[in-house]
């Protein structure tokens, strides 16, 4: 597969008015430090703090009205939005390119991936270009090294809302930023959860024949399906750091931990990645369970996925591409 880099520089220039051999190193570590804690660690943002406080309470509330029925629904939901969505799309699809789809195929899978409540593609996508640019180093935006709560959560509810930087977003996902769709979806992101979460209300209710069944069956396929997503993601971000075992000695402290992998389809091989981070498939030898990457093979066993990226695994002589 062709190497790239385990600090991969997102694609595009910093300065939108300038070609990138034309910037200098100030300019583009000026605009690192700006997702880093050091200048985004203060103050709450209330926003989003309130809006997490919310889901977890529906998420409670949810344990205390199971049925089988609504398990279900939070299943399939979940396959959606965080392994189509999140684990193939945002992360394998759009921040690395690791294979390619026709475009309506990505912008379904674009569609699934906002169902997590994670932000629009082109947040999402820019935030973990600059990680990756800057993993575990100052401008990473959610680094343990500035605390195992900044990590999880703290790097989204305190200082500046990073969804609000719209033109550094920009600079770190050009590709992104000049697809029409995206920039509409990135803006209107929550509307597919309200969508769905009136779906639910109404298909509850009928089948329950009561508006209260509609609403037992939005906790369970909104608030607790999107608390434990956000909080499954947010271990990639902190426990892959902290925890689990190197098997690449990449610049970073990434770490591959089978209990995150476990809860988000493969995604917890995070040293496999930051090792070969184009390879479209996390899991490297037979016991690393993979699914987000057996969901590439089989859109591509239906002609939905092509030129898919799979790292080559020398165990004699384990390297991070590009070394």
């Amino acid at each position: 597969m062709p190497s790239s880099p385990s600090h991969m520089v997102a694609p595009g220039s910093l300065n939108p008015n300038a070609l990138p051999e034309q910037q200098d190193t100030t300019s583009r570590k000026r605009d690192e430090l700006r997702m880093g804690r050091d200048v985004n660690g203060h103050g709450i943002n209330w926003i989003t703090a309130i809006f997490i406080v919310i889901f977890h309470i529906g998420a409670v509330a949810a344990l205390f009205c199971f049925s089988w029925q609504r398990l279900a629904v939070a299943a399939v939901l979940w396959l959606l939005a965080i392994n189509f969505g999140i684990g193939v799309c945002y992360h394998r699809l759009l921040t690395h390119r690791g294979f390619q789809t026709p475009k309506w195929v990505e912008y379904l899978l674009t569609l699934c991936a906002t169902l997590s409540l994670e932000g629009g593609p082109i947040f999402w996508v820019a935030v973990h270009r600059v990680h990756h640019q800057n993993s575990d180093h100052p401008g990473d935006p959610h680094t343990p090294k500035e605390g195992p709560w900044w990590a999880h959560i703290g790097w989204l509810v305190l200082g500046r809302s990073m969804h609000a930087q719209s033109t550094a977003l920009a600079r770190y996902a050009p590709d992104l930023a000049k697809d029409r769709f995206h920039v509409w979806i990135s803006k209107y992101h929550y509307m597919t959860l309200v969508v769905c979460g009136l779906l639910l209300l109404a298909g509850g209710s009928i089948a329950d024949h009561s508006l209260m069944g509609g609403f037992k069956l939005v906790l369970w396929g909104i608030f607790l399906r999107v608390t434990l997503g956000l909080h499954a993601t947010w271990l990639v971000n902190s426990a892959t750091h902290m925890w689990g075992k190197r098997r690449f000695p990449t610049r970073d402290d990434s770490r591959n931990n089978l209990l995150v992998a476990l809860v988000t389809g493969g995604e917890g091989w995070h040293n496999n990645h930051h090792a070969h981070p184009v390879s479209a498939r996390h899991g490297l030898v037979w016991y690393e369970l993979d699914p987000n990457f057996w969901l590439i093979w089989l859109l591509s066993k239906v002609g939905l996925a092509w030129k898919i990226q799979v790292a080559r695994y020398d165990k004699a002589n384990p390297r991070p591409a590009g070394v």
